[in-house]
């Protein structure tokens, strides 16, 4: 597939913690760096996490530092985001993209997922 493709989220208890992953094509992860964002209904999207190419430098978001964490593996195209310790707000959508580490970190990225619902009860 050209896009990337999202997968692992779901419906979860506050406190819980999920691992979402995000499939790409070779040609794609290769040489991109990978981010996840988040959307809630009627508000923009923004940045959780970036990861480089090499994964060897990360960035988050202030709201999920210490909660989130993103993570490539880079023999099987596919990049996840590791999140513990689940509030309601984290509720939103999540989508995963490729491109440009800046680019990416300023929310301008060459390829979005489609995107995977999370929804955290309280």
């Amino acid at each position: 597939q050209v896009q990337p493709v999202e997968s692992g989220g779901g419906l979860v208890q506050a406190g819980g913690s999920l691992r979402l992953s995000c499939a790409v094509s070779a040609s794609i992860f290769s040489i991109n760096a990978m981010g996840w964002y988040r959307q809630a209904p009627g508000k923009q999207r923004e940045l959780v996490a970036v990861i480089t190419s090499t994964g060897g430098h990360t960035r988050y978001a202030d709201s999920v530092k210490g909660r989130f964490t993103i993570s490539r593996d880079n023999a099987k195209n596919t990049v996840f985001l590791q999140i513990n310790s689940l509030k309601p707000e984290d509720t939103d959508v999540y989508y995963c993209a490729a491109g440009p580490f800046m680019y990416l970190v300023a929310g301008k990225a060459d390829y979005w997922g489609q995107g995977t619902q999370v929804t955290v009860s309280s």
